[in-house]
Protein backbone atom coordinates (compact mmCIF):
# COMPACT_ATOMS: atom_id res chain seq x y z
CA UNK A 1 0.00 0.00 0.00
CA UNK A 2 2.82 2.38 0.92
CA UNK A 3 4.52 1.69 -2.40
CA UNK A 4 1.29 2.37 -4.30
CA UNK A 5 0.91 5.73 -2.57
CA UNK A 6 4.50 6.64 -3.31
CA UNK A 7 4.04 5.83 -6.99
CA UNK A 8 0.76 7.72 -7.31
CA UNK A 9 0.66 11.11 -9.00
CA UNK A 10 -0.60 13.17 -6.07
CA UNK A 11 -2.98 16.08 -6.52
CA UNK A 12 -3.98 18.96 -4.27
CA UNK A 13 -7.30 17.16 -3.73
CA UNK A 14 -5.41 14.19 -2.23
CA UNK A 15 -4.23 16.49 0.56
CA UNK A 16 -7.78 17.58 1.29
CA UNK A 17 -7.99 20.81 -0.75
CA UNK A 18 -10.48 20.82 -3.63
CA UNK A 19 -10.17 23.82 -5.95
CA UNK A 20 -13.17 22.69 -7.97
CA UNK A 21 -15.36 22.97 -4.87
CA UNK A 22 -14.14 26.53 -4.32
CA UNK A 23 -15.07 27.41 -7.91
CA UNK A 24 -18.51 25.85 -7.43
CA UNK A 25 -18.98 27.96 -4.31
CA UNK A 26 -18.19 31.17 -6.17
CA UNK A 27 -20.78 30.30 -8.78
CA UNK A 28 -23.37 29.67 -6.04
CA UNK A 29 -22.83 32.94 -4.18
CA UNK A 30 -22.38 35.32 -7.14
CA UNK A 31 -26.09 36.22 -7.44
CA UNK A 32 -26.31 37.21 -3.75
CA UNK A 33 -23.09 39.20 -3.89
CA UNK A 34 -24.17 41.08 -7.02
CA UNK A 35 -27.26 42.33 -5.17
CA UNK A 36 -24.99 44.19 -2.72
CA UNK A 37 -22.92 45.97 -5.36
CA UNK A 38 -23.36 49.59 -6.43
CA UNK A 39 -21.87 52.03 -8.92
CA UNK A 40 -18.87 52.68 -6.65
CA UNK A 41 -17.64 49.10 -7.12
CA UNK A 42 -15.39 49.03 -10.18
CA UNK A 43 -14.23 45.40 -10.10
CA UNK A 44 -15.77 42.02 -10.77
CA UNK A 45 -16.07 39.08 -8.40
CA UNK A 46 -13.02 36.82 -8.44
CA UNK A 47 -10.25 39.33 -9.17
CA UNK A 48 -6.99 39.62 -7.26
CA UNK A 49 -8.24 42.77 -5.57
CA UNK A 50 -11.44 44.76 -5.28
CA UNK A 51 -11.80 48.32 -6.55
CA UNK A 52 -14.06 50.84 -4.84
CA UNK A 53 -14.37 54.46 -5.93
CA UNK A 54 -14.87 56.82 -2.99
CA UNK A 55 -17.21 59.67 -3.85
CA UNK A 56 -15.81 62.58 -1.85
CA UNK A 57 -18.25 65.21 -3.08
CA UNK A 58 -20.38 64.88 0.07
CA UNK A 59 -17.43 65.29 2.43
CA UNK A 60 -15.23 68.26 3.30
CA UNK A 61 -12.54 66.04 4.80
CA UNK A 62 -13.40 62.33 4.41
CA UNK A 63 -11.93 59.97 6.97
CA UNK A 64 -11.92 56.21 6.37
CA UNK A 65 -12.93 54.05 9.33
CA UNK A 66 -12.11 50.33 9.43
CA UNK A 67 -13.21 47.47 11.63
CA UNK A 68 -12.72 43.72 11.83
CA UNK A 69 -14.39 41.07 13.97
CA UNK A 70 -15.71 37.52 14.14
CA UNK A 71 -18.61 35.72 15.78
CA UNK A 72 -16.70 33.46 18.14
CA UNK A 73 -18.10 30.06 19.07
CA UNK A 74 -21.62 31.02 17.97
CA UNK A 75 -20.61 29.32 14.71
CA UNK A 76 -20.77 25.97 16.51
CA UNK A 77 -24.37 26.48 17.61
CA UNK A 78 -25.33 27.78 14.16
CA UNK A 79 -24.10 24.49 12.75
CA UNK A 80 -25.74 22.42 15.50
CA UNK A 81 -29.11 24.21 15.18
CA UNK A 82 -28.94 24.21 11.35
CA UNK A 83 -29.04 28.03 11.20
CA UNK A 84 -26.02 28.67 9.01
CA UNK A 85 -27.94 31.23 6.96
CA UNK A 86 -28.11 33.51 10.01
CA UNK A 87 -24.51 33.49 11.21
CA UNK A 88 -23.38 35.60 8.24
CA UNK A 89 -25.66 38.41 9.39
CA UNK A 90 -23.95 38.24 12.79
CA UNK A 91 -20.56 38.65 11.16
CA UNK A 92 -21.58 41.79 9.31
CA UNK A 93 -23.35 43.22 12.35
CA UNK A 94 -20.34 42.83 14.62
CA UNK A 95 -18.18 44.78 12.18
CA UNK A 96 -20.54 47.56 11.08
CA UNK A 97 -21.89 48.18 14.58
CA UNK A 98 -18.33 48.96 15.63
CA UNK A 99 -17.55 51.51 12.94
CA UNK A 100 -20.94 53.22 13.12
CA UNK A 101 -20.11 54.20 16.71
CA UNK A 102 -17.77 56.75 15.15
CA UNK A 103 -20.52 58.05 12.89
CA UNK A 104 -19.15 56.21 9.85
CA UNK A 105 -21.27 55.13 6.90
CA UNK A 106 -20.26 51.57 5.86
CA UNK A 107 -18.92 51.33 2.31
CA UNK A 108 -17.68 47.80 1.69
CA UNK A 109 -17.08 44.45 3.36
CA UNK A 110 -14.74 41.47 2.94
CA UNK A 111 -15.12 38.05 4.56
CA UNK A 112 -12.82 35.18 5.48
CA UNK A 113 -14.24 31.65 5.68
CA UNK A 114 -11.89 28.91 6.86
CA UNK A 115 -12.73 25.23 7.20
CA UNK A 116 -11.27 21.73 7.27
CA UNK A 117 -12.95 20.62 4.04
CA UNK A 118 -15.20 22.87 2.02
CA UNK A 119 -18.87 21.94 2.10
CA UNK A 120 -20.30 24.06 -0.71
CA UNK A 121 -23.88 23.96 0.59
CA UNK A 122 -22.90 25.07 4.10
CA UNK A 123 -20.50 27.75 2.92
CA UNK A 124 -23.06 29.12 0.47
CA UNK A 125 -25.62 29.50 3.28
CA UNK A 126 -23.10 31.40 5.40
CA UNK A 127 -21.91 33.73 2.65
CA UNK A 128 -25.43 34.38 1.38
CA UNK A 129 -26.19 35.44 4.96
CA UNK A 130 -23.22 37.80 4.82
CA UNK A 131 -24.68 39.29 1.65
CA UNK A 132 -28.02 39.76 3.44
CA UNK A 133 -26.24 41.64 6.24
CA UNK A 134 -24.42 43.81 3.72
CA UNK A 135 -27.69 44.70 1.99
CA UNK A 136 -29.23 45.66 5.32
CA UNK A 137 -26.19 47.84 6.01
CA UNK A 138 -26.34 49.39 2.50
CA UNK A 139 -22.79 48.17 1.91
CA UNK A 140 -21.06 46.27 -0.89
CA UNK A 141 -19.63 42.78 -0.39
CA UNK A 142 -16.62 43.26 -2.65
CA UNK A 143 -14.38 40.32 -1.83
CA UNK A 144 -13.35 37.53 0.47
CA UNK A 145 -11.26 34.44 1.00
CA UNK A 146 -12.29 30.81 1.37
CA UNK A 147 -9.60 28.60 2.87
CA UNK A 148 -9.51 24.80 3.18
CA UNK A 149 -7.04 23.84 5.91
CA UNK A 150 -7.16 20.13 6.70
CA UNK A 151 -5.24 19.43 9.88
CA UNK A 152 -5.87 22.89 11.28
CA UNK A 153 -9.62 22.46 11.73
CA UNK A 154 -11.49 19.34 12.78
CA UNK A 155 -13.86 17.72 10.29
CA UNK A 156 -16.95 19.88 9.86
CA UNK A 157 -15.53 22.87 11.73
CA UNK A 158 -15.29 26.34 10.23
CA UNK A 159 -14.49 29.87 11.35
CA UNK A 160 -15.41 33.33 10.14
CA UNK A 161 -13.88 36.77 10.14
CA UNK A 162 -15.06 39.98 8.56
CA UNK A 163 -13.57 43.35 7.66
CA UNK A 164 -15.38 46.53 6.73
CA UNK A 165 -14.51 50.09 5.75
CA UNK A 166 -16.68 53.16 6.18
CA UNK A 167 -16.36 56.91 5.85
CA UNK A 168 -17.17 59.91 8.01
CA UNK A 169 -16.45 63.60 7.62
CA UNK A 170 -13.69 64.68 9.99
CA UNK A 171 -15.87 67.27 11.70
CA UNK A 172 -18.62 64.70 12.28
CA UNK A 173 -16.52 62.03 14.01
CA UNK A 174 -18.27 60.83 17.20
CA UNK A 175 -15.59 59.96 19.75
CA UNK A 176 -16.91 61.02 23.15
CA UNK A 177 -15.00 64.28 23.44
CA UNK A 178 -18.30 66.22 23.62
CA UNK A 179 -19.68 64.13 26.49
CA UNK A 180 -20.36 66.28 29.55
CA UNK A 181 -22.08 66.25 32.90
CA UNK A 182 -25.88 66.15 32.59
CA UNK A 183 -25.97 64.17 29.33
CA UNK A 184 -28.51 61.35 29.11
CA UNK A 185 -27.58 57.75 28.29
CA UNK A 186 -29.99 55.91 25.99
CA UNK A 187 -29.86 52.16 25.51
CA UNK A 188 -31.13 50.61 22.26
CA UNK A 189 -32.57 47.12 22.67
CA UNK A 190 -30.70 44.03 21.50
CA UNK A 191 -32.24 40.98 19.85
CA UNK A 192 -30.61 38.64 22.36
CA UNK A 193 -27.02 37.71 23.24
CA UNK A 194 -25.93 38.89 19.77
CA UNK A 195 -22.49 37.28 19.22
CA UNK A 196 -20.88 37.42 22.66
CA UNK A 197 -20.74 35.04 25.58
CA UNK A 198 -21.36 31.95 23.48
CA UNK A 199 -18.67 29.82 25.10
CA UNK A 200 -20.57 30.29 28.36
CA UNK A 201 -23.90 29.67 26.61
CA UNK A 202 -22.53 26.43 25.16
CA UNK A 203 -21.35 25.39 28.61
CA UNK A 204 -24.82 26.04 30.04
CA UNK A 205 -26.37 23.95 27.25
CA UNK A 206 -23.82 21.19 27.85
CA UNK A 207 -24.69 21.04 31.56
CA UNK A 208 -28.47 21.35 31.18
CA UNK A 209 -29.28 20.07 27.72
CA UNK A 210 -32.05 21.48 25.56
CA UNK A 211 -34.56 19.88 23.25
CA UNK A 212 -35.13 21.11 19.70
CA UNK A 213 -38.79 21.77 20.48
CA UNK A 214 -38.21 23.38 23.89
CA UNK A 215 -40.06 26.69 24.18
CA UNK A 216 -39.14 29.96 25.85
CA UNK A 217 -42.42 31.81 26.08
CA UNK A 218 -43.93 31.84 22.58
CA UNK A 219 -40.63 31.16 20.81
CA UNK A 220 -38.37 28.16 20.45
CA UNK A 221 -35.45 28.30 22.84
CA UNK A 222 -32.98 27.52 20.06
CA UNK A 223 -34.31 30.48 18.06
CA UNK A 224 -33.85 32.81 21.04
CA UNK A 225 -30.27 31.61 21.43
CA UNK A 226 -29.30 31.89 17.76
CA UNK A 227 -31.21 35.10 16.79
CA UNK A 228 -28.88 37.27 14.66
CA UNK A 229 -27.18 40.35 16.03
CA UNK A 230 -29.16 43.54 15.42
CA UNK A 231 -27.66 45.85 12.80
CA UNK A 232 -27.92 49.44 14.03
CA UNK A 233 -26.49 51.22 11.00
CA UNK A 234 -29.70 52.73 9.61
CA UNK A 235 -30.86 53.88 13.04
CA UNK A 236 -27.59 55.53 14.06
CA UNK A 237 -26.95 57.25 10.72
CA UNK A 238 -30.55 58.47 10.67
CA UNK A 239 -30.09 60.02 14.13
CA UNK A 240 -26.83 61.72 13.17
CA UNK A 241 -28.65 63.67 10.46
CA UNK A 242 -30.86 65.40 13.03
CA UNK A 243 -29.06 65.22 16.38
CA UNK A 244 -25.64 65.83 17.86
CA UNK A 245 -24.78 62.44 19.36
CA UNK A 246 -22.05 62.83 21.99
CA UNK A 247 -20.86 59.25 22.12
CA UNK A 248 -21.86 55.75 20.99
CA UNK A 249 -20.83 52.39 22.47
CA UNK A 250 -21.43 48.96 20.98
CA UNK A 251 -22.14 46.61 23.91
CA UNK A 252 -20.17 43.47 23.13
CA UNK A 253 -17.74 41.31 25.11
CA UNK A 254 -17.00 42.91 28.46
CA UNK A 255 -20.53 44.25 28.82
CA UNK A 256 -21.36 47.74 29.98
CA UNK A 257 -18.28 48.65 31.98
CA UNK A 258 -15.70 47.53 29.44
CA UNK A 259 -17.44 49.17 26.46
CA UNK A 260 -18.94 52.40 27.76
CA UNK A 261 -15.63 53.40 29.34
CA UNK A 262 -14.11 53.41 25.85
CA UNK A 263 -16.11 56.50 24.87
CA UNK A 264 -15.88 58.47 28.13
CA UNK A 265 -13.50 61.40 28.28
CA UNK A 266 -11.24 61.84 31.30
CA UNK A 267 -13.67 64.21 33.05
CA UNK A 268 -16.80 62.05 32.82
CA UNK A 269 -18.40 59.12 34.63
CA UNK A 270 -21.36 57.06 33.48
CA UNK A 271 -24.04 55.93 35.93
CA UNK A 272 -26.10 52.99 34.62
CA UNK A 273 -29.38 51.89 36.20
CA UNK A 274 -29.54 48.15 35.48
CA UNK A 275 -33.26 48.01 36.33
CA UNK A 276 -34.25 50.62 33.75
CA UNK A 277 -34.90 48.34 30.77
CA UNK A 278 -36.74 45.12 29.96
CA UNK A 279 -34.42 42.16 29.54
CA UNK A 280 -35.35 39.55 26.92
CA UNK A 281 -36.32 36.29 28.64
CA UNK A 282 -33.29 34.47 27.19
CA UNK A 283 -31.05 36.28 29.67
CA UNK A 284 -33.11 35.15 32.65
CA UNK A 285 -32.99 31.58 31.30
CA UNK A 286 -29.21 31.78 30.99
CA UNK A 287 -28.82 33.28 34.46
CA UNK A 288 -31.06 30.66 36.07
CA UNK A 289 -29.67 27.62 34.25
CA UNK A 290 -26.07 28.73 34.72
CA UNK A 291 -26.49 30.04 38.26
CA UNK A 292 -24.74 33.19 37.07
CA UNK A 293 -24.29 36.20 39.36
CA UNK A 294 -25.67 39.57 38.30
CA UNK A 295 -22.18 41.00 38.08
CA UNK A 296 -21.08 38.17 35.79
CA UNK A 297 -24.17 38.64 33.60
CA UNK A 298 -23.43 42.34 33.11
CA UNK A 299 -19.77 41.59 32.42
CA UNK A 300 -20.42 38.83 29.87
CA UNK A 301 -23.67 39.67 28.06
CA UNK A 302 -25.38 42.77 26.70
CA UNK A 303 -28.40 41.83 28.86
CA UNK A 304 -30.83 43.38 26.39
CA UNK A 305 -28.98 46.56 25.36
CA UNK A 306 -26.97 46.28 22.16
CA UNK A 307 -26.03 49.91 21.59
CA UNK A 308 -25.66 52.89 23.93
CA UNK A 309 -25.81 56.52 22.86
CA UNK A 310 -24.97 59.58 24.95
CA UNK A 311 -27.11 62.59 24.09
CA UNK A 312 -28.15 66.05 25.21
CA UNK A 313 -30.98 65.71 27.72
CA UNK A 314 -33.17 68.02 25.63
CA UNK A 315 -32.99 65.61 22.67
CA UNK A 316 -34.22 62.60 24.64
CA UNK A 317 -37.86 62.50 23.54
CA UNK A 318 -37.13 63.24 19.89
CA UNK A 319 -34.43 60.59 19.64
CA UNK A 320 -36.50 57.90 21.36
CA UNK A 321 -39.48 58.67 19.12
CA UNK A 322 -37.30 58.48 16.03
CA UNK A 323 -35.81 55.16 17.14
CA UNK A 324 -39.32 53.80 17.65
CA UNK A 325 -40.31 54.83 14.13
CA UNK A 326 -37.23 52.99 12.85
CA UNK A 327 -38.30 49.84 14.66
CA UNK A 328 -36.00 50.02 17.68
CA UNK A 329 -37.06 49.96 21.31
CA UNK A 330 -35.02 52.26 23.52
CA UNK A 331 -34.71 53.15 27.20
CA UNK A 332 -33.21 55.89 29.35
CA UNK A 333 -30.63 53.79 31.19
CA UNK A 334 -28.38 56.33 32.85
CA UNK A 335 -26.67 59.68 33.00
CA UNK A 336 -23.28 61.33 32.76
CA UNK A 337 -21.72 62.92 35.83
CA UNK A 338 -18.38 64.63 36.35
CA UNK A 339 -15.67 62.19 37.28
CA UNK A 340 -12.60 60.30 36.13
CA UNK A 341 -13.66 58.05 33.23
CA UNK A 342 -15.44 55.38 35.27
CA UNK A 343 -18.65 53.38 34.70
CA UNK A 344 -20.86 52.61 37.69
CA UNK A 345 -23.75 50.13 37.51
CA UNK A 346 -26.51 50.44 40.08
Amino acid sequence: MTKEIKNKNLTYADSGVDIDSANNLIARIKPSIKKTLNSNVLSNIGGFGALFELNTSHYKRPILVSGTDGVGTKVMLAKEFDKLDLIGIDLVAMCVNDIVTLGAKPLFFLDYYATSKLDVDSAAKVINGIADGCKESNMALIGGETAEMPGVYKKGDFDLAGFCVGVVDHDNIIDGRKIEEGNTIIGIASSGPHSNGYSLIRKIIELNGIKNDEMLGKNKLTDAIITPTTIYVEAILNLTESYDLKGIAHITGGGFKENIVRILNKNSNAIIDSSSWDRPSIFQWLQDKGNITEDEMLKTFNCGIGMVIVIDQNDQDGIMNQLSLLGHQSFVIGKITSGNQTVFIE
